[in-house]
């Protein structure tokens, strides 16, 4: 059977949805995940969870040490990983509250290792397609059967933060037609591909960045945060029992023609 793995952002540092939770302590030739693991399930389905920034969300989004989260989930089998994260909206039509199945990011991040492959191999992975389509179908079809506020798709910049965006920043990637912003999709997406796994992204809506005039600040993410947590617990408990064993996407030989 298949297992899946969350990595669950800001706001989701419990794993207080899997039934039967034990904590396991993984070590990876790229240090610690940002906390141990926790393993369950949901259904029949085994879930691996570890919360990004860790527990009390004591990792700024430069320091989150994303190849030991995607080696570890590696390391326990994981097959698929579903990321929630929280996001800025660069559009109207992208309210916040809403969830958003990611197709496509603009990497601007700056300081992170973004590849497995920096020592005796060269690895040039194909990104066009950055997303798992299988995945991102699934959540699309269980938001929709559960009513929640979604976007099947939509192109995220990633910034390398902690801090937010200036006004022209913001007016810069609403002129690039960017949807939304955030500070970790990148590189935990392309290290997921590197690893051969399915990975889609739970973008949750927070806030309109600062383009509309309003200063965004940690005290309104968290704020919308709350409610947008429990609506992707929600999407979770019902899309992850309807992952199949075996996957029609190309994912799981993403290194076939990669490796130098």
């Amino acid at each position: 059977m298949v297992k899946v793995g969350i990595i669950g952002g800001t706001g989701m540092y419990d794993a207080d949805f899997l039934s039967e939770p034990k904590e396991i302590s993984v070590e990876t030739p790229y240090g610690k995940p940002s906390q141990p693991v926790t393993a369950g399930k949901i259904g029949n389905v085994e879930v691996v969870v570890i919360p990004r920034h860790g527990k009390g969300h004591v990792l700024n989004p430069t320091n989150v040490n994303y190849r030991a989260n995607i080696w570890a989930m590696k390391q326990l089998g994981v097959a698929r990983v579903i990321a929630p994260c929280a996001v800025g909206s660069l559009k109207d039509e992208f309210k916040p509250g809403d969830i958003v199945f990611t197709d496509q990011f603009i990497d601007r991040t700056t300081k992170r290792a973004s590849t497995f492959y920096d020592k005796d191999k060269v690895c040039h992975i194909s990104m066009a397609e950055p997303f798992c389509p299988e995945l991102r179908k699934l959540l699309h079809n269980s938001a929709e059967k559960l009513g929640l506020p979604h976007h099947k798709g939509g192109t995220n910049v990633v910034i390398e933060g902690p801090r937010f965006s200036t006004l022209a920043e913001s007016n810069l990637f609403r002129s690039w037609n960017c949807d939304t912003i955030n500070m970790t999709m990148v590189p935990e997406c392309a290290l997921a591909r590197e690893a051969e796994m399915c990975y889609a992204a739970v973008a949750q809506v927070t806030d309109y960045d600062c383009w509309k005039g309003e200063a965004v600040t940690a005290e309104i993410v968290i704020a919308t945060l709350k409610s947008n947590v429990e609506k992707t617990k929600r999407l979770l408990l019902d899309v992850i029992p309807k992952i199949q064993e075996k996957a029609a996407c190309s994912c799981h030989t993403a290194l076939k023609n990669a490796l130098l």
